[in-house]
């Protein structure tokens, strides 16, 4: 019995010194200095913009990457390759329900739900990214170096039912076919 109640107590006092060294943190992103920018591409070339960060923040175990979690305001999708009129209706378009109709969904998450080391401060992710209230996985690379991480994603669009002008669902759209997938740039400052 005496031998039971030590074991016992060795083996609590011998977890508690290992949860001990396991440190676990997070980092709050600063939306402020993070920028997220896209770029589609359709027949007769491509658009590119930005997108704001509402919130973000990255989670970490003894330094390494075990998750996170990042709202995008999607009411802030805006063009930048293009000025002024042009602009502003392709932005109108962009928010309206044929690409993220931002009236119903002001918001889009990524939640990351697995990461794996790929060496020095890169990682392979696998998240939940919700557009449009549809979620789907979708897999990249980042790296955090210090106070600041950085990714680029390649998201199928219709996935998400955002169909317009895409080939795969309307015929004989010619130069006016818009690619199904899209690019994302994101550098994060914490």
């Amino acid at each position: 019995m005496k031998k039971n109640i030590l074991r016992s107590a060795f083996i609590l006092v011998l977890a508690l010194a290992l949860v001990s060294f396991t440190s676990k943190t997070s980092k709050k992103v600063d939306v402020s200095k993070s920028k997220v920018t896209w770029k589609g591409y359709k027949v007769t070339g491509s658009h590119e913009g930005t997108i704001n960060l509402k919130s973000g923040v990255i989670e970490l175990e003894d330094d390494k990457l075990i998750g996170g979690n990042f709202t995008m305001d999607m009411t802030s999708i805006n063009t930048t390759d293009i000025k002024g009129e042009y602009a502003k209706k392709l932005d109108g378009h962009l928010k309206s329900d044929d690409f993220f109709g931002t009236d119903n969904y002001p918001t889009s998450t990524l939640k990351i739900t697995d990461s794996e080391s790929k060496g020095k401060n890169t990682y392979s992710v696998t998240a939940d990214l919700t557009i449009k209230g549809k979620t789907h996985p979708v897999t990249f690379n980042i790296s955090i170096n210090g106070s600041k991480a950085t990714a680029n994603l390649k998201i199928d669009r219709t996935k998400y039912d955002i169909k317009y002008g895409s080939s795969s669902f309307f015929d004989n759209l010619k130069d006016k076919a818009i690619d199904n997938e899209f690019d994302l740039t994101v550098d994060l400052q914490f």
